[in-house]
Formats: structure tokens, C-alpha cells, sequence
């Protein structure tokens, strides 16, 4: 897989810009500032309906317009598919796939499958656990985009159920009668959404613990040991919950139940996937927190090559961007990263200043400054 036309419109620094790409390496060179950054991100968006730099549409727009467009070109084997992404920032966005209008836009999901890496990583070990829920469902939605219906429902379903906690919290805390019909059966609803969503993560984990462990240890150079362990907020205890969506929604209600009192105290949701962590550790310590900085750099390329290479078990490569990641890692480790990425079908390098590019990574060069982009 690999994209062979990007063109932008009033997306970020560009006005416009138009891009025709090649497999294998392509880099992306220029003063920090000019807009590097925001080609891969573009392509990012098409593949994740989301940026890995701002959580909100708006950013994305050009000072003074009124929206972006992204356009997308996916050749995937014998197969070329176009996809169109209009961002309206406060408004829907519209997505168009082979110039047909789509009903929602997560339908062009699937369409472009990326593996990006960029500096904002080091939260997957150094961040909040948000960070890593939000790692691990991008990487469900990629291998099986109709989850991204189940995230969808699975978060409407929360904010209801909170809005109503949140409206009952306020009696209950007076003593005075409530009414819990209605959340019995918004239990029922996020039970059923969060059991198929947690199974998925558990499952997820597993596949990536192996994958992981192989990765680090040839970035690291050492014989650091990973170690993967999902945390369910269902049952915090549990060593190896079963990736059974039946099970699962047991597990959820019971703790639920128990919660019940405290939520109402609270007047907020405190089971669910909203609530999991995935557990990082190395040599038997957190990550977070005992993980040098080279070695948190080592468990972040790991986690994202472990996702590319289960992509890559799905069918085709997915592209693999890396976003201004050499200048942050020893000569060692650019080496051993270059020399694991080289052969892909297609990867896409933005750099500061050529220099940080390793020699095996060295292909087709564009220029970025000043708001445009050419080809050396």
C-alpha cells in the first residue's frame, strides 16, 4: 500500500499543495516551522479521521478559511482509490471515496492504513493512560474498521450515562429518592458496547506483547524484557482476564453493581474501558518512571512497530510515516531503526536538516519552505 497523490486545500500553513509520491522512501526536508509536519500529518488524518499533534478539527484549518480539504490517492495492488475528507470545523465533516459521498465519514476507514511515529510518542510511555487506550483503539479501527462504530456507540452511551449520574448525584446526595430505572438500562447499554471493546483490547495486547519484546530488543541493543498488561477498571486485580465478550459483560455488571454507591456519589461513570490502563513495563519496573529517556524512545518505536507489523499480517504494508524522530535518537538506534524500516513499501521522513536522515533511508527528497513544496 502506498499513497500516490496528496493534495491539500487551506489545510494548515498550505493554500495548496499537491504532492506525487512514489513507493519506497520519501523525505520531507526543511526548517522547523515550514509545514513539514503538516504532509504527514494530512495523511495521518485520512487514515485515522484525527491528528496526532491536536485532538480538535479546528487547528487543522487555515487561518482566515472556512475549511480543508484533503485528498488522498491509495493504491493497494492492483487497486487505486481516491478519498476526499472536507473539514468543517463546528459543523460535520464530509468525506467523498471515488468522488461518491459517504453517509458518516469513519466509512473511508480502512481505505489507507498508516503506522505513524513522531516526538508526541514518548507519551505512550511517559503520558497518561489516555495516551495508550487512545494507541491501542486506533490500532483496532485500523485492523477492523467497523470498530470504530462500537468506539462511537461505546462513547455516546458514557456521556449519557454520566449526564445522568450526574443529574441523580444531586438527590441522592440530599437522601433523597432517585429514580434508577434509567440507569439501569444505560448499564445495560455500556455493558454491551464496553464488553466487545474491551474483549478487543485484551486480545489486542496479547498479539502485541511477542511483537514488542522483538522489536525493542533489536532497537535497544540490550536485553531489556517488555512487559504488556492490560488493566480492566471491571476487575483491577485480575492477572489474565479471557478476551470473552460474554464473560466480560458479567464482569462489567457485577462491578458495576458494586460501584453503584459510588457513582451516585460521584456523579461520573467509574467502570468501563474509559477507565482501563495499559500497563508498560521493563525489567519488572514501570516504564513510566524508571525507563531512561533512551530506553522510553526504544518502548514507544516498539510499540508502533509492533502495530505496523501486525498490519502487515493483515494484508498489505502500511505506510509507515516517521515524523522528525531522528534528530531525538542516538546514532545507534537511527541505524537500527533505518536498517528495520528501509524495506517497507512506503515511508515517508520528515527531517530538519538532511543530515539526520540515515544513509538507508535516503530516496526521493522535496523541500518544504515557506509554505510550499517541490521536489529536489
Amino acid at each position: 500500500m502506498y499513497v500516490s497523490h496528496l493534495q491539500l486545500a487551506d489545510f494548515r500553513s498550505y493554500e495548496s499543495a499537491l504532492l506525487e509520491l512514489e513507493p519506497g522512501v520519501s523525505t520531507f526536508v526543511g526548517p522547523n516551522g515550514q509545514g513539514k509536519t503538516n504532509l504527514v500529518e494530512a495523511i495521518g488524518y485520512v487514515a485515522t479521521l484525527g491528528s496526532h499533534r491536536v485532538s480538535a478539527d479546528a487547528p487543522l484549518v487555515r487561518r482566515g478559511a472556512d475549511r480543508a480539504v484533503v485528498r488522498c490517492a491509495v493504491v493497494s495492488g492492483e487497486r487505486r482509490a481516491v478519498v476526499e475528507l472536507e473539514i468543517n470545523p463546528g459543523k460535520a465533516n464530509r468525506a467523498r471515496l471515488n468522488r461518491s459521498p459517504a453517509t458518516r465519514p469513519r466509512e473511508v476507514l480502512g481505505v489507507l492504513r498508516t503506522v505513524l511515529f513522531a516526538p508526541e510518542d514518548l507519551a505512550l510511555v511517559k503520558g497518561d493512560p489516555g495516551d495508550r487506550r487512545r494507541f491501542l483503539d486506533e490500532l483496532l479501527v485500523a485492523r477492523a474498521p467497523r470498530l470504530a462504530a462500537v468506539r462511537s456507540d461505546y462513547e455516546r452511551v458514557l456521556k449519557q450515562r454520566n449526564a445522568l449520574l450526574k443529574s441523580a448525584s444531586a438527590r441522592y446526595l440530599k437522601r433523597q429518592e432517585v429514580d434508577l430505572s434509567t440507569l439501569d438500562v444505560w448499564d445495560g447499554h455500556l455493558v454491551a458496547a464496553g464488553a466487545e471493546l474491551l474483549a478487543a483490547r485484551l486480545a489486542l495486547t496479547a498479539e502485541l506483547q511477542p511483537l514488542t519484546a522483538k522489536a525493542y530488543a533489536e532497537l535497544a541493543g540490550a536485553d531489556g524484557a517488555p512487559v504488556l498488561r492490560y488493566r480492566s477498571s471491571a476487575d483491577p486485580d485480575a492477572a489474565d482476564l479471557p478476551a470473552d465478550r460474554e464473560h466480560l459483560a458479567e464482569v462489567m455488571r457485577a462491578a458495576l453493581a458494586e460501584a453503584r454507591h459510588q457513582e451516585l456519589q460521584r456523579g461520573v461513570s467509574l467502570v468501563g474501558p474509559h477507565r482501563d490502563e495499559l500497563v508498560l513495563a521493563l525489567d519488572d519496573l514501570p516504564a513510566k518512571g524508571y525507563a531512561s529517556q533512551g530506553e522510553s524512545w526504544s518502548y514507544a518505536l516498539a510499540l508502533r512497530l509492533s502495530a505496523f507489523e501486525l498490519l502487515r499480517a493483515d494484508g498489505d504494508d502500511p505506510v509507515l510515516i516517521l515524523d522528525d524522530v531522528f534528530s531525538e535518537l542516538d546514532a545507534a538506534r537511527r541505524r537500527r531503526l533505518a536498517e528495520h524500516v528501509a524495506h517497507c513499501e512506503q515511508v515517508l521522513v520528515s527531517a530538519a536538516v538532511p543530515e539526520d536522515i540515515p544513509e538507508e533511508l535516503r530516496g526521493a527528497r522535496f523541500r518544504v519552505r515557506e509554505g510550499g513544496v517541490e521536489r529536489d
